[in-house]
């Protein structure tokens, strides 16, 4: 076995890791959406296969013939992997093709211990317990319809709904709403009359802007409530979406499991995560993203135990990779 290959395919971008079977890490590379499900299989390939390639140059060429990792949202160990192989088999990488979940990446770059808890806010949220290296139990990740509270789209959605409450006079002023109007070029004309159905121009016009958008892309708007200081309106947004996170994980949660819980996702990341009252979560630990813990599951699925040493390992020949990328 000469090079194993990683990567995190994530729904903005993807990560490809080369490593050897030691957890040394020799090439690393970054491209788009590798993500077959939020960006279409042709997409999701060409953007996987030219992270791989990339990184394959980074570490000196060659290919790779030990089972090749793929760690990304919505995956499933059983699920084709036809939309990808063909590209990576042009490229010289031969062997199986692993699917592996995002969340179980995301608690492997944090954690060498078996066993433990994942909890990830992005534009979606969800939380996994781990046992014995495995994905043990999930709750919520349900999507954008019926779950992912505390999310990047929930906390969005929340922005939206106070600001057309305050233009509607139903809710309180709050800084949202020119936060909000401003980033969506609607102006913020306060004596401006209602229009011919006896609404405000400016609701009007963020009815217009927020409906012609994909319901996802309400997430985009999730920072404004950090930048809205001490508002009111906003700092109930900020404390419902932790305790939403800490109830995920509470759902999870248990005696018989214990170990460090890894953060992962740009709102978590700002929010934290509490753990008050949890009794199996020891630590919190917090991750940037998946690719450190796909390079580990790409050790555990060639047969190669991870213990602490190789983990570190890993990590660190990664980190100085990155670094030296950037």
């Amino acid at each position: 076995m000469s090079n194993l290959i990683a990567v995190d395919a994530g729904g903005t971008s993807t990560r490809a890791v080369v490593l050897t079977p030691e957890g040394v890490c020799r090439g690393y590379a970054a491209a788009g959406s590798g993500n077959p499900i939020s960006s279409g299989p042709d997409h999701a390939a060409r953007e996987v296969a030219g992270a791989v390639r990339s990184a394959l140059h980074h570490a000196g060429g060659g290919g790779a013939d030990g089972t090749t990792v793929l760690a990304m949202a919505g995956a499933r160990t059983h699920a084709s992997t036809d939309w990808i192989t063909a590209a990576l088999r042009e490229i010289g990488v031969e062997g199986r093709i692993v699917l592996e979940s995002d969340l179980l990446a995301t608690f492997c770059s944090g954690a060498w211990e078996p066993d433990g808890y994942a909890v990830v806010a992005g534009t979606g949220s969800a939380a996994i317990r781990v046992r014995d290296g495995r994905q043990d139990l999930s709750a919520d990740g349900l999507g954008w319809l019926v779950g992912d509270d505390g999310s990047g789209f929930w906390i969005g959605r929340r922005v939206v709904r106070a600001v057309a409450a305050q233009l509607d006079r139903r809710g309180p002023d709050t800084e949202l709403t020119p936060r909000l109007l401003a980033a969506l070029d609607i102006p913020n004309d306060a004596s401006a009359g209602p229009d011919g159905d006896g609404r405000p121009e400016a609701l009007r016009l963020l009815l217009e802007a927020v409906y012609g958008l994909r319901p996802i892309e309400l997430a985009r708007f999730a920072p404004l409530v950090f930048a809205a200081g001490a508002d009111p309106i906003a700092e109930s947004i900020v404390a419902d979406a932790r305790t939403a996170l800490h109830t995920t994980l509470s759902a999870i949660d248990t005696r018989s499991v214990r170990g460090p819980a890894v953060c992962g996702g740009s709102v978590l990341g700002v929010l934290g995560l509490s753990v008050h009252g949890l009794s199996g979560v020891t630590e919190v630990r917090t991750v940037p993203d998946g690719a450190v813990g796909a390079a580990v599951l790409a050790l555990r699925d060639n047969g190669v135990p991870v213990d602490r040493d190789v983990f570190e390992r890993t990590r660190d020949t990664l980190a100085a990779l990155r670094a030296t990328a950037s």
